[in-house]
């Protein structure tokens, strides 16, 4: 119940900072095979960046939200059973997905 109430008032609340919104992020990323999803998604959208700007191949830049994306998104409908912050904070979302890569490659968050 207590969870509830918290998320309740989490989502309500408008975050006007990434600083203020990464610990609601890190509050909906609680499944450990939701994170390994976005773990691997942010790393395949690094990946897939660095062989684009490398071969010069502009035309693959289609897959960089569907690779982000789709495991996230698994991640939440399957795993986490949440709707993804994206749909409300794009911007903080794609930040958090990054510094949550950070954090769990610099283990602050459990792999």
């Amino acid at each position: 119940m207590t969870k509830l109430i918290f998320k309740m008032m989490m989502t309500m609340k408008k975050f006007t900072t990434f600083k203020d919104f990464y610990p609601f992020y890190l509050e909906e990323h609680r499944n450990s095979t939701s994170r390994r999803l976005h773990f691997f998604g942010t790393l395949m959208v690094i990946l897939t960046m660095v062989i684009i700007i490398v071969t010069q191949n502009w035309v693959y830049l289609f897959l960089v939200p569907i690779l982000g994306y789709g495991f996230a998104w698994v991640g939440h409908f399957f795993f986490e059973k949440n709707k993804p912050a994206t749909f409300q904070y794009p911007l903080y979302s794609l930040a958090g997905d990054f510094v949550m890569f950070k954090d769990i490659l610099a283990r602050k968050i459990p792999w």
